[in-house]
């Protein structure tokens, strides 16, 4: 069932909804390339960049936090003109849309923003259901580490670098 939300700019007043789902996928170590015992000041200076950097939530209608997602530059410089995103869903809000949501509406941040694409460098390739969700929104596989991600029962799996084109605008 789809859940109804709002996606909005992200504050301060905000991490303390984001923090404990983030937490727990972190520590999971199965899909993100953060260290299992993040504190949650360092998760908090990672998650919430400042400018160019920009955090976003998806908050259910009684203002429960579903969902972040925060778009930055994915390289300084020569390389600022394709954005780089990444996503975390509250697992009790996990197959209710919420990361298809925040997928798109990032996507349409950074085309606004003047990016004329966006990279993910580190798609861990079992998390299946986040490969599956970007390829329904256009993103193609361009490059494959192998073995570049080593799972908590011990297993190397490969990290995809996933790409898709935005557009012709440029950065100003």
């Amino acid at each position: 069932m789809l859940v109804a939300m709002l996606i909005r700019d992200a504050d301060t007043g905000d991490w303390p909804g984001i923090w404990p789902f983030l937490r727990e996928i972190v520590a999971a170590g199965d899909t993100f390339t953060w260290p299992r015992d993040v504190t949650e000041e360092q998760a908090r200076q990672m998650w919430m960049p400042p400018p160019p950097g920009r955090t976003v939530v998806a908050v259910g209608q009684d203002g429960t936090v579903l969902g972040s997602a925060k778009l930055l530059p994915n390289q300084a410089g020569p390389g600022a003109h394709v954005a780089n995103a990444s996503f975390m869903v509250d697992p009790a809000a996990a197959g209710r849309g919420v990361g298809r949501a925040l997928g798109a509406h990032v996507l349409d941040l950074a085309r606004a923003d003047g990016y004329r694409g966006m990279q993910f460098n580190a798609v861990v390739s079992t998390n299946t259901r986040a490969v599956g969700l970007w390829r329904s929104l256009g993103f193609e596989v361009v490059g494959r580490v192998p073995e570049g991600y080593h799972l908590p029962d011990g297993r190397y799996v490969d990290l995809l670098v996933m790409y898709r084109p935005l557009g012709t605008h440029l950065r100003p």
